[in-house]
């Protein structure tokens, strides 16, 4: 269970300052803690605790800041259950996928672990001209200095961790918003971080309006901001960061492509019922948009309808749940509508559609028109659209027919097509038998158009975090 109130971290120290924000168990309805508020004069002193860490921070060796990241690692471990009952309540995620995001999170420290102790420059061969003989160069990453992170609600721990982790291993302080109606997950990780010996003012975690953390855009002492979040507001920020670098992880109605060659097509539904369904659809790589192609169309879709007729909706805490309640009923009452519009513009029901609270049914829409808001938009929710295909350079343009790149999930045995997929599709990343919504967390991983700017993976970010510094050196005996 949770505690009875949670603080917020200034200067990695624990400060009970008030309890203005209600934290509710999202499948009751509930008010079941409430958390510390950070203000501007907060948020104001945080920063400037961050910026008279970084000498401290930078000059700890590699080592010595790997060790703090397997500290946590183990701290995670011993504490796994409660992290995962956590999550279970608060955002109202089934307790399986739950512990699962706390295994990522875990994976997340570890390679994050691993990176920081090779984190490496090269030497460059400059002797190219005439000009530049005896001239060397060698590069090194610097850590580009303090960071502002905010993070969503959908994985309150991992995606936390994106930012926490390489920040750490860089040696960069920052201040993390945690999403509002999540905010406990990134709380427990700062109950761990203050465990250990990072120099005074190496992080701060503050829980804090939208209206109260325009410092973490605006601040120029801030030398990075990295946001995961919707595009609307992501793009917002983006035109407020000022000079600084800006990393988008926004949103996606990814797709996916099974080809008549597939030859296991029950893995193949299995893992789109995954990839659709999956905590309630509210992950901006889920499955959104189905293609299937038609020689195999109508036993695929008669196969789909009936396993997602057994997916069992309710209690997240509940062994057997794979349906939880969506993170507010307003979330819910949204994709209704989105629903109800695509019906009224031609699309058919095959399975799903009602709602229950903040519970929306597992749902999957057939022949669904270019101009619905559920083709259009992202629906971070459990809606899947269906439709057949004949040709599959027709079913890549369909799939590039978005807004949105994140990622692709292709399923096909042919190598050509493999190819031109991963040519022409204009997505971050496409992924070959399986969903789009396969995700390791080492991988780059981010977006193109609007669904972001830049890659997470840890050493992506790493790189993000970095900046690279440039020594030439002459040896003049063997000049000109």
């Amino acid at each position: 269970m949770l505690n009875k109130s949670y603080p917020y971290y200034l200067a990695n120290q624990a400060v009970f300052a008030n309890k203005n924000l209600p934290i509710s168990d999202k499948y009751t309805g509930e008010i079941v803690t409430h958390v510390a508020m950070a203000d501007k004069t907060t948020i104001d002193a945080a920063i400037n605790a961050a910026v008279k860490s970084q000498k401290a921070l930078q000059a700890m060796a590699p080592y010595e800041r790997q060790d703090i990241l397997l500290y946590c690692v183990k701290r995670f471990e011993e504490r796994f259950e409660e992290l995962a009952m956590a999550l279970c309540i608060e955002a109202g995620k089934p307790i399986k996928d739950a512990r699962g995001e706390v295994q990522r999170l875990i994976e997340t420290f570890k390679v994050a672990a691993e990176e920081a102790v090779r984190i490496n420059g090269e030497m460059i061969n400059l002797e190219i001209t005439p000009r530049a003989k005896g001239y060397t160069a060698i590069t090194k990453r610097i850590p580009i200095g303090p960071c502002s992170f905010i993070s969503p609600f959908n994985f309150p721990l991992n995606l936390a961790a994106h930012k926490i982790a390489p920040a750490l291993a860089v040696g960069c302080p920052f201040i993390l918003k945690p999403a509002s109606r999540t905010p406990i997950g990134a709380l427990l990780i700062g109950e761990i971080l203050a465990e250990t010996n990072l120099p005074k003012g190496a992080f701060s975690i503050l829980p804090c309006s939208r209206d109260g953390a325009d410092l973490f855009t605006t601040d120029d002492r801030l030398k990075l901001l990295s946001f995961t979040g919707s595009p609307d507001v992501g793009w917002q920020l983006k035109a407020k960061a000022g000079k600084k670098p800006v990393v988008l992880e926004l949103g996606g109605n990814a797709a996916c492509i099974v080809d008549h060659d597939t030859d296991d097509i029950d893995d193949a539904i299995e893992r789109i019922i995954f990839g659709a369904f999956y905590q309630s659809g509210q992950s901006c790589i889920g499955v959104q948009r189905l293609l299937v192609h038609s020689d195999i169309y109508d036993s695929f879709k008669h196969k789909l309808i009936s396993k997602v007729s057994k997916l069992k909706m309710g209690d997240p805490k509940n062994e057997e749940t794979f349906i939880g309640p969506m993170i507010a009923e307003s979330e819910a009452s949204r994709l209704k509508t989105w629903i109800d519009e695509a019906i009224q513009k031609g699309a058919k029901l095959l399975i799903g559609g009602k709602k229950d609270g903040a519970f929306l049914e597992a749902t999957v829409l057939e022949n669904v028109a270019d101009t619905a808001l559920i083709n259009i938009e992202e629906a971070f929710g459990p809606v899947v659209t269906l439709s057949p295909f004949n040709d599959f350079d027709t079913a890549l343009e369909q799939v590039n027919k978005s807004k949105f790149g994140l990622q692709a999930g292709i399923f096909t045995k042919d190598i050509y097509k493999i190819q031109k997929a991963w040519d022409v599709l204009e997505v971050g990343g496409v992924v070959i038998g399986d969903v789009p919504s396969f995700r390791v967390d080492n991988m780059p991983y981010g977006g193109v158009k609007d669904s972001g700017i830049g890659r997470e993976g840890i050493r992506s970010a790493i790189e993000d975090m970095t900046e690279l510094r440039l020594l030439v050196i002459r040896d003049k005996s063997k000049g000109l």
